[in-house]
């Protein structure tokens, strides 16, 4: 499992680099998973020639990941195919997985005179195992929600909320009415960018920590946590009856869209979460 770790780890780092609002995120976002997936290799020993192989097809692959899913956010088109790579790029690390170096290097000297918590010393390839999985959870996860969404239609490319964007602050500006754009479900139920990884870390936390019916109630809670909210975009939307123009994809976002976006959302970062957990067993 190193190879997937770091793997993960580099495309985490990544995908946190782009999600920023930092103008040269997407450039600097592109050069970081490669460079944190080789500094982690040196870093743990990994320097034999299979090493060499896999983890340069892992950053190419990651790279392939970071420019398709960021067109697919923009345009909504081929949403399968950055999912399908991120697959790839989990199922052969892991099937080839074998074939690893033994992990060690620098960090293991690092976690042998380290005083940290937890058994003496840390092992080197639970250390970059849990890393990875936190710095996945923590963006890239998002992306693959946001990917799964917007293949059934639940969300709105970026392209399509930045033109009605643009056309409402000309008519603004034309000092005429605004057409009703509605923006995107995400709008009526705030915070789920933010929420969606803390969950998951919460999840992540409390099933190595063996408190797996803990990790339940945090599912549970979010919807009922979530459910006003839920209720009042029903009650603006006059109970679900928006009109022609009420749903996708012209329109605003109506209840059935809403709900579509935090059902859906939430069981892909559900399932997410339990797959990482899965992985640290």
């Amino acid at each position: 499992m190193t190879w997937l770790s770091i793997a993960l780890a580099g495309i985490g780092v990544g995908d946190v680099v782009r999600s920023t609002s930092w103008r040269p995120g997407r450039v600097v976002g592109h050069v970081a998973a490669p460079v944190v997936i080789l500094a982690l290799a040196l870093l743990a020993g990994m320097h034999g020639w299979a090493d060499l192989v896999a983890l340069v097809l892992a950053a190419a692959a990651g790279a392939g990941w970071a420019e398709l899913s960021r067109r697919t956010q923009m345009t909504g088109r081929t949403a399968l195919a950055p999912l399908a790579v991120f697959a790839g790029i989990v199922v052969g690390l892991v099937a080839v997985s074998g074939a690893a170096s033994p992990a060690g290097g620098v960090l293991a000297t690092w976690l042998g005179w380290a005083d940290l918590p937890g058994s003496d010393p840390l092992p080197v390839g639970r250390v970059l195992l849990l890393t990875g999985l936190v710095l996945f959870n923590i963006a890239t996860a998002n992306v693959i929600v946001r990917l799964v969404l917007l293949t059934i239609g639940a969300l709105r490319p970026s392209d399509v909320t930045d033109a009605h964007a643009a056309a409402a602050a000309a008519a603004s500006l034309a000092g005429r009415a605004a057409p009703p754009t509605g923006g995107q479900p995400a709008d009526r139920l705030k915070g789920g960018r933010l929420l969606g990884p803390m969950e998951r870390l919460v999840i992540l936390g409390l099933g190595v920590a063996g408190e797996f019916g803990a990790a339940g109630l945090v599912i549970a809670a979010k919807g009922l946590l979530r459910f006003p909210e839920i209720q009042a975009a029903a009650r603006s939307a006059g109970g679900g009856a928006t009109g022609p123009n009420g749903s996708y994809p012209g329109g605003p976002a109506g209840i059935d869209d809403v709900t579509e976006y935090f059902l859906v959302g939430s069981f892909v970062s559900w399932l997410i979460a339990l797959g990482s957990l899965a992985l640290t067993v």
